[in-house]
């Protein structure tokens, strides 16, 4: 099929559907429609085919984006399947969660007043539909190499290694301490974001590639990672970033502060039928809601209250909109569902008698660049207030949180409780232990799904060279 040159003119962007907010926040299902094959195609083929595409450089794991968008335009659905996942373990779900306006599309040639060519929607609509369709990883020319390899998180990172592995011929276990796979992807990000079915899905595509899942079991506790060193050979950590960044301001041991990824996961619990008494269901149900933190979290936090019924929900961000590290759909979206926003708004305690009543802040204006090139926000003397509430979310991000057991293991971390890995060399993200390698947040630190992804993968092709396979 020839390709028209002015089709991004002639066609539109046009995304799929979104329902309307007074709807959608009465469930936690996805918010977003589908594109069929016709508007598919239509959508991909607004793209220009730079000859230096931005969009794939942009891409934390290098998406053929270009070319699998002309096979979509083509009608070739199952070869662009096959494409998507020569760079993408999880192209369904990266198409749902990441922040496409920061990364591809804000990269995207089209990027002003036409409008990016919609690469997020297309790469979910080309796994959703493949599989839908019957599409497998075609394994046919795979040859089993008789060795076996241990991954310790059923995360994007220790997916996304288990999938790379399977396709070099390496049989790998993966052990998570959750019921079901996933890690934050199942736990930590909510349904209307990524309904737990594509997570299942993707388990069920893993298992016919071989993969086996062994859940419910946290290492170094129900099992000795030394079982994982005598019987495998070479173990992949995959474990995240669990424990959360602090505010270090009075009244955060209030009763009625909640931690993000604690009140995250119970919801989740809440939303899949689990029953496990130590994830106790928080409900904000009518509750004044104050949610610290401006990242893709805080808004996972917003809309999952709004959702929960709470009286209203108010977020407070120490710098302004323009500076938010979450992603700018995000924050749409919460400002739909009735989200308050208070910009340079700076925590200063969390007051209460016995429970928490209200949080003080200060105004902020923004300084000078700090270390990490951002402005840094300045109280503004006699700008304090109290906001009311009766519920406060702390979503300021999280850290790594090694285990004790690494020292015994000769596993070497940063100050920063990252893993210590190798950059170069023959063996990617090998870790001081040469038979443990590392990947995703607890080596990079707390960052997006695809940045794991990317991990996950190239540890993956390190592991498969240090095998000699």
């Amino acid at each position: 099929m020839s390709k028209h040159p002015l089709q991004f003119l002639e066609v539109p962007r046009r995304d799929p559907e979104k329902e309307d907010a007074e709807k959608r926040v009465t469930h936690f299902s996805e918010i977003y429609g589908h594109y069929d094959g016709a508007n598919a195609a239509a959508q991909a083929g607004r793209c220009l085919s730079c000859g230096n595409p931005y969009c794939e450089w942009q891409c934390p794991v290098h998406n053929y984006i270009p070319n699998w968008l002309e096979l979509i335009e083509n009608g070739k659905l199952f070869e662009a399947a096959e494409l998507s996942h020569q760079t993408n373990s999880l192209p369904e779900i990266c198409g749902r969660v990441c922040p496409q306006d920061r990364l591809c599309e804000g990269a995207c040639t089209l990027n002003d007043a036409n409008g990016a060519v919609s690469i997020g929607s297309i790469e979910k609509y080309i796994t959703d539909e493949a599989v839908s369709q019957g599409w497998r990883p075609d394994m046919s020319n795979v040859i089993d190499m008789g060795k076996r390899v241990a991954i310790v998180g059923a995360g994007p990172a220790g997916l996304s290694a288990a999938d790379v592995l399977a396709r070099n011929g390496v049989r790998s276990v993966v052990y998570d301490a959750y019921p079901e796979i996933g890690g934050l992807l199942t736990y930590g990000i909510p349904p209307f974001k990524l309904e737990k079915r594509i997570v299942m899905q993707r388990r069920e595509i893993l298992e016919g590639m071989g993969v086996e899942f062994v859940l419910n079991t946290r290492i170094g506790d129900d099992k000795p990672f030394q079982d994982l060193l005598d019987e495998f050979d070479a173990v992949f950590l995959g474990m995240g970033t669990y424990e959360y960044v602090k505010g270090e301001f009075p009244g955060e041991d209030l009763p009625g502060v909640h931690e993000a990824l604690p009140y995250l996961v119970s919801n989740a619990y809440q939303e899949l039928g689990h029953s496990d008494a130590s994830v106790p269901y928080t409900s904000l149900e009518g509750q004044r809601v104050v949610v610290l933190g401006g990242g893709d979290t805080g808004m996972d936090c917003n809309r999952t209250a709004i959702r929960q019924g709470a009286a209203s929900v108010s977020c407070a961000y120490r710098r302004d909109e323009e500076n938010m590290p979450g992603s700018r759909r995000e924050v749409a979206n919460s400002k739909e569902e009735n989200v308050q926003f208070l910009f340079n708004r700076q925590p200063l305690a969390i007051i209460g008698n016995g429970r928490v009543e209200g949080v003080k802040v200060v105004q902020t204006e923004l300084g000078s660049a700090g270390s990490d090139g951002r402005r840094r926000p300045e109280p503004v003397a006699g700008t304090e207030e109290i906001l009311p509430a009766d519920a406060v979310i702390i979503a300021f991000g999280f850290r790594p949180d090694p285990p004790s057991w690494f020292e015994e293991f000769s596993v070497e971390t940063l100050p920063s409780g990252r893993v210590r890995v190798a950059a170069l060399g023959n063996f990617p993200y090998q870790s001081t232990n040469p038979k443990v390698f590392a990947g995703g947040d607890m080596v990079r630190g707390s960052d997006l799904v695809v940045t794991a992804v990317h991990e996950g993968r190239e540890a993956a092709a390190g592991i498969v060279r240090y095998l000699g396979t």
